[in-house]
């Protein structure tokens, strides 16, 4: 399945990379298994995306949980949390 991935912020600077498409293999259904295999991919990936971290995740450009479905041509977004005031 092929899906859009998004990253912002500090989780783009940390991998260099703002976007890219992807191919997932069998087995990759939900957001957080998204997180797990770009984890996988080690060094950066692995620290940026790590379990723990705080870090929030959209789909389809809506606030989502790890248990999230993902869709053949969905967008997945890494961001950190936002503050402000």
């Amino acid at each position: 399945m092929q899906i859009q991935l998004r990253f912002f912020a500090s989780v783009r600077e940390a991998l260099n990379t703002a976007q890219e498409s992807v191919e997932l293999p069998a087995g990759v259904q939900t957001i957080g298994d998204v997180r797990q295999h770009l984890q996988a991919r080690g060094g950066a990936w692995a620290e940026a995306l790590a379990q723990g971290r705080a870090l929030r995740m959209a789909y389809n450009q809506q606030m989502s949980d790890e248990s999230t479905p993902v869709t053949p041509g969905c967008e997945v977004a890494f961001f950190p949390p936002v503050t402000g005031g």
